[in-house]
């Protein structure tokens, strides 16, 4: 599986594109608000020559969302999320234009990830963790193939997600880390939300919130 991220927005929020040999692709927190990010992304696809076959977000802060209508529209797909981050997404429209996106458009949810499951596209498939703490309904994807974690907002390289964000709460978020990231092997490669990668060893070993 290969992983491509694409930085967008303001808050320089991390969009990645999963996708394998047989060219499908998954879409993972699409952050594209401006014409010129959206663009990238549709030439990225079609240099590539992927096929879009799902639209999933790790949660459903604004940052995280922005691209939602977009990828939905143009690839037609159904919006994936975790039932308990439905009430962030659904809060996003009242506070968007206060944060500067004021031409933010909305789509809800086709169908809802939970805990154990397995997402497949192409030959490959991504195993949803439950891990609350940053929102609600945070969810982490995880190839155990390629030994890769699509972390969204719960670890950082030598940091964590902030909880003061309504829904969020610092000891469930440590709880998920420890619980979830923290059981998956010492190599694993963590791509996170905003920033670069880590591992999950280096995390272990370094990150001052988890030692």
């Amino acid at each position: 599986m290969k992983v491509t991220c694409l930085t967008f927005n303001p808050f320089q929020e991390n969009t990645y594109l999963l996708h394998d040999d047989t060219k499908a692709c998954v879409v993972v927190d699409p952050g594209c608000y401006e014409r010129p990010e959206r663009e990238q992304l549709k030439k990225y696809i079609e240099e590539h020559a992927l096929q879009v076959v799902r639209l999933l977000n790790t949660h459903c802060h604004i940052d995280h969302v922005l691209g939602n209508k977009f990828v939905a529209d143009t690839y037609q797909v159904s919006l994936e999320i975790h039932p308990d981050d439905e009430q962030t997404l659904r809060a996003v429209p009242a506070y968007a234009p206060v944060y500067g996106f004021p031409l933010y458009e909305e789509v809800l949810p086709g169908a809802y990830l939970r805990e154990g499951e397995a997402v497949k596209f192409g030959n490959s498939e991504l195993q949803v963790l439950f891990a609350p703490g940053h929102a609600p309904g945070h969810v982490v994807l995880y190839n155990e193939a390629a030994k890769i974690c699509i972390g969204g907002d719960v670890l950082f390289r030598g940091s964590i997600g902030r909880t003061d964000l309504p829904g969020g709460d610092f000891d469930t978020l440590i709880t998920s880390i420890k619980t979830k990231l923290f059981a998956l092997p010492d190599e694993v490669i963590v791509y996170p939300g905003h920033g670069p990668e880590t591992t999950i060893g280096y995390e272990k070993q370094h990150n001052p919130f988890l030692r």
